[in-house]
């Protein structure tokens, strides 16, 4: 439960480690240091959702949801890796700079 804190106090943190600290949820430092770019990705994709599907919430109630997708999000990663979530265009598109043995063959005719 979040009620004693603030939507303004929210709006105000920055780093993985004091969201999931404002929302009292337990983490592995060592976890969140190597995942922590995925975790936030993750979570700003879901409280956008969250805004989207609950325009009209008590910031109470706002705060709540928020909380539960940053457990969300930080729970993703523990049984997937970035690679297989694609959360960032460098996941999603596939390299300019390599050629495929795949096409080499092709145009190989082979």
């Amino acid at each position: 439960m979040v009620a004693e804190k603030t939507f303004t106090e929210f709006t105000k943190l920055t780093d993985a480690e004091d969201f999931l600290k404002f929302f009292n949820i337990d983490y592995d430092a060592t976890f969140v240091n190597v995942n922590r770019l995925h975790i936030l990705k993750q979570f700003s994709l879901l409280i956008q959702e969250v805004d989207k599907v609950f325009p009209d919430v008590s910031e109470t109630e706002k705060l709540e949801k928020y909380q539960l997708a940053l457990t969300e999000a930080y729970e993703l990663f523990k049984t997937s890796s970035p690679l297989e979530t694609k959360l960032f265009k460098v996941f999603q598109e596939p390299p300019k700079n390599i050629v495929l043995l795949d096409d080499l063959v092709k145009e190989a005719g082979v």
